[in-house]
């Protein structure tokens, strides 16, 4: 048995006598446990067409405001085919629209940026 401090903050400081390698391996226990139900921010994604219309629109920003509200982080992704490479500006017109919409509930992780036929933008949820 050992003679084991427990609380060093606590005014006496607290102490147990108890076999410190049970000790050990309760605190290890403890710490495991935690880290499983810790919920690390997923990623979601969801994707646009630059010529979508105003109520679909709507219902993905839906989508996105509740990912962000869960503490999920959402890549906005537009992808543009054939001869809607020649407009990328609708492109990033949409996502600064995404992103004045959402304001309240994110903040821009990364601003977008052009990948070959798309365009892709990532949100983080404000902290409260």
């Amino acid at each position: 048995m050992d003679l084991v401090e427990i609380a060093a903050q606590a005014n006496p400081p607290v102490c147990k006598i108890l076999e410190f390698s049970k000790y050990l391996y309760d605190q290890e226990k403890k710490e495991r446990s935690a880290r499983k139900k810790q919920k690390t921010g997923l990623l979601k994604e969801i994707r646009f067409s630059p010529v979508i219309g105003a109520h679909d629109l709507d219902v993905k920003l839906r989508h996105a405001e509740e990912f962000l509200k869960e503490r999920d982080k959402v890549r906005l992704t537009v992808v543009f085919r054939g001869r809607q490479m020649q407009h990328r500006d609708l492109g990033m017109r949409l996502l600064q629209q995404i992103q004045q919409k959402l304001e309240a509930v994110a903040v821009v992780e990364q601003a977008p940026i052009p990948d070959r036929n798309r365009l892709v933008m990532t949100l983080a949820p404000k902290h409260a």
